[in-house]
């Protein structure tokens, strides 16, 4: 059993035993699809990001018609992973499947011919069920209280204004999930679902459905180095650097099959920052050339799944990236957070280098000037313009998701504050700030009960309209509104005449080579810079290494040929560096994963370069150990060269003998096995083997705990240590311990269950 978390399954797999009655679908990784039509059952096997997208794509959702109504099909139950974290990505994110059933399938909506006393039901691991419940209160209602708002910095005037509103969009209470959903248990025997058929665990996340005689195996695993898988193709986009400009990520909504969700990338002065992380943001930053680590910073409207859920790619980078929202937003995103991972509501700002925003008014960021508006919705939400000085005043973006129509808004109004609604002050400032001009203004025009019209912005006066968050087709209505805005393209507000990358290239080159001099680190940015096309080698298993390249922007995998690992390099990292200075053939080929920029270095001019700087001998000790690193799981993937240095020179070996126990309760260091191997038993049974790379402590480092049984050397056994201070710097290497962490704890308790039973 490895220690690192990384599971052996690569898609979802079933195995109908035998018979017709039982129907099965994998659907895509981590998803799959269990139907029962005797028993009336249709059960969505999973349900991470954009899991109803991929169910449409594959047909399993498709739109029918009874009694006159038309309404779409789909699952009525969902079986939760037993993990809340698979390599990095949430994996029980439950909202949008909920809202389907509820809504477009119509089980909630009295009258309809699909609506019944049956109710959703959600099953699973009692923490999972619980932390899906208290998950989908947080995504329907956001901040519960006026007092929960204004422990988030509202006043107590404008808390009980927005509690109005959000009782209003409410239809007048706070419901429990449970009033919507029912749940169900999965614990060491079978549970019973309608119609009869049963479901049991077998193993970790593996699950035998049972139906009159048939049986089917569900494995949620993702393999080794897998991502749950985006539902659309985004290409490729070679990006520049703009001084101020607006390239459009999203301009579909939760529904859309083809589309990713609205969202925004905006480039000031060469530094990339997102407006909002819907699904599969890491596929769009991926399609855009855009490294996780060249985030500057996300603003973020609200904590509705198609703004929210791509907050983890951000986590995976090795410095915290800058979150900016107005503290409310920022409250109730921490809480639907800390839902879903277990962890603490403070927790937030230890991924995050936390900015809060004034509302309503401009707040300067380095040059770039940003005012948050308030917009009636459910939860806490605000629209963002953005301005920037500029020849003969300024250019602006206004980024306006998720508004209200001014027809629905009209009909919450009520002066009456006893009343649930809104005062028709508050409606009219709402509607000013709605139609405040700017260069470009991207909508949403969602309609319904929550979202806005394009016919109310008819007589913007806008330099140029966008219209998004819809799944439709534009009417030709809409478009004598607004343009579209297809994946990829690019609005630029102000020109960009400097070269932002050989910015870049100089800090990294400068921090790396820390007290050289100036002139010496110019020697070394006087090379082109190059462009690598998606899918091609930069430098090929077994060839010498004549060029080192330091990438610039973009994202490059390692592969080697005789094992399952793999590493990602983005922005600050070297390819090629220790074999150029070693000599020796390349261990591993470098492909790019996007278009990649990168500046060329010839290999005997870096040498040289090093040996003049009386350098050699230092960066040769520490590629021995950056290379161990580097092909571990912890510490693998987008790390810039500066922090892999910075947790080479911060470890330290330890060693044991064979049949030696380690001890490390109240040791604060990540422990990583260099050589050997340790066996950790619970009860007598061994639970678990860590090898070669394999990290263990992170119970410690994390949350000051030990862990369960005891580690014995079964050979003599090197280890490294690394301070838990640094490891608790880098966000990437924190969020992995936290799955790591997760995963451990199921196992070892069931372990201690079957030792107790036994």
């Amino acid at each position: 059993m490895a220690g690192s978390g990384r599971q052996t399954s690569s898609v979802p797999k079933s195995k109908p035993i035998s018979g017709s009655r039982m129907r099965v679908v994998p659907v895509s990784s981590g998803i799959c699809w269990v139907e029962v039509a005797e028993a009336d059952l249709r059960v969505l096997c999973g349900c991470p990001a954009d899991s109803v997208k991929h169910l449409i794509k594959r047909g399993l959702i498709h739109p029918t018609e009874r009694a006159g109504v038309t309404f779409e099909t789909g699952p009525n139950v969902i079986l939760l992973s037993d993990v809340s974290l698979q390599n990095g990505a949430f994996c029980n994110l439950s909202e949008f499947p909920i809202l389907q059933m509820l809504y477009r399938q119509g089980m909630i909506i009295p009258g309809h011919p699909n609506c019944s006393s049956r109710k959703p039901l959600i099953m699973g691991l009692a923490q999972q069920v619980e932390a899906q419940l208290e998950y989908v209160l947080r995504g329907n209602y956001g901040l519960l209280s006026e007092e929960e708002m204004m422990a988030a910095g509202v006043s107590r005037e404008m808390a009980q204004e927005w509690m109005r509103m959000k009782l209003r969009f409410a239809f007048g209470a706070i419901r429990s999930p449970r009033d919507l959903l029912d749940t169900c248990v999965i614990g060491d025997g079978p549970a019973i679902l309608p119609g009869g058929v049963t479901v049991r665990r077998l193993e970790l996340n593996v699950f035998e459905f049972a139906y009159d005689g048939e049986t089917a195996v569900v494995d949620l695993n993702l393999g080794n180095g897998r991502t749950y898988e985006t539902p659309y193709h985004l290409g490729y986009h070679d990006l520049e650097r703009g001084y101020f400009s607006v390239i459009h990520s999203g301009e579909g909504d939760g529904w859309d099959p083809e589309r990713a969700a609205m969202s925004s990338i905006m480039m000031f002065q060469g530094k990339v920052y997102l407006i909002d992380a819907g699904p599969n943001i890491h596929g769009a930053l991926q399609a855009l050339g855009i490294g996780v680590q060249e985030v500057e910073g996300i603003f973020h409207t609200h904590c509705h799944d198609d703004h929210f859920c791509g907050l983890t790619t951000l986590f995976r980078a090795d410095h915290r990236i800058r979150y900016f929202a107005v503290p409310s937003v920022r409250s109730s995103v921490a809480k639907k957070l800390a839902a879903l991972t277990a962890l603490s509501e403070d927790s937030f700002g230890e991924y995050f280098e936390i900015c809060d925003l004034e509302l309503g008014v401009w707040n300067d960021i380095e040059g770039l000037e940003v005012m948050p508006i308030f917009s009636p919705h459910p939860v806490e939400t605000t629209v963002f313009h953005f301005r920037t000085p500029w020849e003969e005043g300024y250019r602006s973006y206004a980024h306006m998701a998720d508004i209200v129509s001014m027809d629905v808004l009209g009909q919450m109004v009520d002066d009456d504050e006893t009343r649930h609604g809104i005062s028709s002050e508050l409606m009219m400032q709402v509607r000013a700030d709605y139609l405040v001009p700017a260069d470009i203004k991207k909508l949403d025009i969602g309609g319904g009960l929550i979202h806005g019209c394009a016919d109310d912005f008819r007589d913007d006066s806008s330099g140029k309209i966008i219209l998004s968050h819809t799944a439709l087709p534009l009417s030709r209505a809409q478009k004598t509104i607004g343009s579209g805005a297809p994946f990829g393209t690019v609005d630029a507000l102000i020109p960009a005449h400097q070269e932002y990358r050989l910015r870049a290239a100089h800090g990294y080159l400068a921090a790396y080579f820390l007290g050289v001099p100036e002139h010496q680190i110019r020697i070394l940015l006087n090379h082109p810079v190059v462009t690598f096309n998606p899918e091609s080698i930069l430098l090929r298993e077994g060839a010498n290494c004549d060029d080192i390249h330091l990438i610039l922007t973009g994202l490059v995998e390692t592969i080697e040929s005789d094992s399952d690992h793999n590493a990602t390099l983005s922005a600050g990292a070297m390819v090629g560096e220790s074999y150029a200075l070693s000599g020796e053939p390349s261990l591993e080929t470098f492909r790019a994963l996007s278009f990649v920029k990168a500046l060329r270095i010839p290999s005997a001019l870096y040498r040289s370069f090093v040996e003049r700087n009386e350098m050699t001998e230092r960066i040769g000790q520490l590629s021995v150990l950056r290379n161990f690193f580097n092909h571990t799981w912890l510490f693998g993937e987008s790390l810039s060269n500066l922090t892999e240095v910075r947790i080479v020179e911060s470890s330290e070996p330890y060693y044991l003998a064979s049949g030696e126990e380690i001890d490390t309760s109240g040791e604060d260091f990540i422990y990583l096995v260099r050589d050997g191997l340790l066996e950790r038993s619970i009860d007598g049974a061994v639970v678990e083997y860590c090898g070669t790379g394999e990290p263990f402590n992170e119970s410690e480092v994390l949350f000051g705990t030990p862990a369960a049984g005891t580690l014995v050397a079964s050979i003599r056994t090197e280890l490294l240590k690394v301070p838990g201070a640094v490891v608790r710097d880098i966000p990437v290497v924190r969020w992995k311990l936290l799955e790591l962490h997760q995963r451990r704890l199921r196992t070892f308790s069931a372990a201690s269950q079957a030792g107790a039973v036994s």
